[in-house]
């Protein structure tokens, strides 16, 4: 039992009491909900892997946005990590695809711009017409810097005549309504939703 406890208390966000609550809620289900549950997770953890365009979870080889003919292509947000997506997805706004960067830039945990999935964003917009690139990034020092990053390598690319389009990229970055400091994931849908139609062209 006390191992079970410490094995919940890895989860991020989950302190010791709830950790004992998911502990004693497990020895009092019922042995088939217990066995449904160990199924799941291990079929989660085998049949989840990176989409192969926009590198967000997916159990096809394309996920569920990428291979919706529906959504607008030309129109792609970047985000740091895949559950961003959920929350953006979350707000109803936004119509267009995505690329995860899976991670931002941070000198002080060695993480560089080798380490983010940077030249395969440059590589999709050198392949496919994007009109608008979104900056998703968080707005915190991380974010920030990847942002700023991530802008000069567009407008490079622009300059360049690198782009599948042709022509000069536009790039917004979602800012009004988000905390500075906040991760998407613990913004309140209004406030995103918000923060995606009052979105700030920066290129």
């Amino acid at each position: 039992m006390v191992r079970l406890i410490e094995e919940f208390s890895k989860m991020p966000g989950v302190g010791a009491r709830t950790a004992e609550r998911f502990a004693f809620y497990m020895l009092g289900a019922p042995r088939q909900d217990v066995e449904s549950l160990a199924q799941l997770v291990l079929k989660v953890k085998e049949g989840i892997r990176a989409c192969q365009e926009c590198f967000n979870l997916s159990e096809e080889p394309l996920c569920h946005i990428c291979s919706d003919p529906t959504r607008d292509h030309s129109l792609l947000c970047v985000v740091q990590e895949p559950k961003d997506i959920i929350a953006v997805e979350k707000a109803g706004d936004f119509q267009g695809i995505y690329h995860v960067l899976m991670g931002a830039l941070s000198p002080l945990e060695g993480i560089g711009p080798k380490d983010l999935k940077v030249k395969e964003l440059l590589a999709r917009l050198k392949k496919n017409p994007v009109r608008e690139v979104v900056l998703g990034t968080t707005s915190d020092t991380e974010g920030d810097a990847t942002a700023l990053y991530l802008t000069k390598q567009l407008k490079s690319l622009s300059a360049k005549g690198g782009s599948a389009s042709g022509g000069k990229i536009k790039v917004t970055r979602i800012a009004h309504g988000v905390p500075v400091g906040s991760a998407l994931e613990f913004v309140d849908k209004a406030t995103l939703s918000r923060a995606f139609r009052q979105r700030q062209e920066v290129l």
